[in-house]
């Protein structure tokens, strides 16, 4: 990590362009005054505020790339994970200074770092956050752009779950449509894949390559690492079985994943992922179905400028 000071904030970001989906959970009918209402509080601040509304899917990268060259010096994302992460994917590299105004499904970024999930109470946190220089991960895979992520990316039965979900059933009840299309998979088992990490090549049902301790908004799986570190915590689930998966949840609720038979965890800055059958071996990174294996999932050093809460970054 790269900290850049608080001072930054007070005298510096002083014009402010906020991607934001208007089809946002948190953002949709009478909860949009709650983004207006987070504009109304840096606009007292003395701060100059521009909305940039997306208007179609894979919209908020090129609105981030326009921010930049309007010269804005912070741009916001107001949405859920996934509207953050396309903003992420247009200014990675670049210098302007990121953060976000959660209002989406399940907020893991904002869960992560200590954000309040409303925009309007986040938005008081943002003016006093301090902006660190961070890495970013990226999902290669032949044929296919480069694709960063902020947080996670995961291979096995999250992403089958991710490539499957009903995106009209999660408009309905949110969160809850990911318990769904889990519950879906019940007698179903994944296919096993490869996954090489430092080396050596491991057997995997599930893998999980992680920037952040929290899962989905409920669960720590990988439970030592910070969005601050330069490399993953990855973890391995060998088994393939939906009874395995099971047995790996209740691991997890019960914080005893690193003394469970079967499992991995692992610190490295890449990991090579490849199918050993015929059976296609899906990708998810932040939530947001990215593509299937063969893949190779690597760390961006000093990927972008990314503002977080004091008690976040002083950790």
């Amino acid at each position: 990590m790269v900290p850049i000071g608080s001072k930054i904030i007070a005298h510096s970001l002083q014009r402010i362009a906020i991607v934001f989906n208007p089809f946002a959970g948190g953002l949709k009918g009478p909860k949009r005054a709650r983004l207006d209402a987070a504009v109304e509080t840096f606009r007292r601040a003395g701060r100059e505020v521009e909305l940039m509304p997306t208007t179609g899917p894979n919209m908020a990268g090129e609105l981030g790339r326009v921010a930049i060259e309007r010269g804005f010096d912070l741009l916001l994302a107001a949405g859920g994970d996934g509207t953050i992460n396309e903003v992420l994917n247009g200014i990675v590299g670049s210098k302007i200074a990121f953060g976000a105004l959660p209002a989406g499904t399940a907020n893991v970024l904002a869960n992560e770092i200590g954000l309040h999930c409303r925009p309007d109470r986040a938005a008081a946190q943002l003016l006093e956050a301090v902006p660190a220089r961070i890495a970013l991960g990226a999902f290669d895979s032949a044929g296919q752009p480069r694709r960063h992520f902020l947080m996670m990316a995961g291979a096995g039965l999250d992403a089958r779950i991710v490539h499957e979900l009903d995106l009209e059933l999660k408009r309905r009840i949110g969160k809850l449509s990911y318990w769904h299309g889990g519950f879906r998979q019940l007698g179903r088992d994944m296919p096993k894949f490869k996954i090489r990490v430092n080396g050596v090549d491991h057997p995997a049902g599930f893998a999980l390559l992680a920037r952040v301790r929290n899962y989905g908004g409920d669960f720590e799986i990988a439970r030592n690492i910070r969005l601050t570190d330069n490399d993953f915590e990855i973890v391995i689930l060998e088994q393939n079985r939906f009874v395995d998966y099971l047995r790996f949840l209740f691991a997890v609720i019960g914080k005893r994943l690193h003394r469970t038979r079967g499992v991995t965890i692992l610190r490295a800055d890449r990991a090579e992922i490849s199918p050993i059958s015929d059976e296609s071996v899906h990708v998810q990174a932040d939530g947001e179905a990215v593509g299937m294996v063969p893949a190779t999932i690597s760390i961006v050093p000093d990927a972008v400028t990314l503002l977080l809460p004091k008690r976040y970054a002083e950790r």
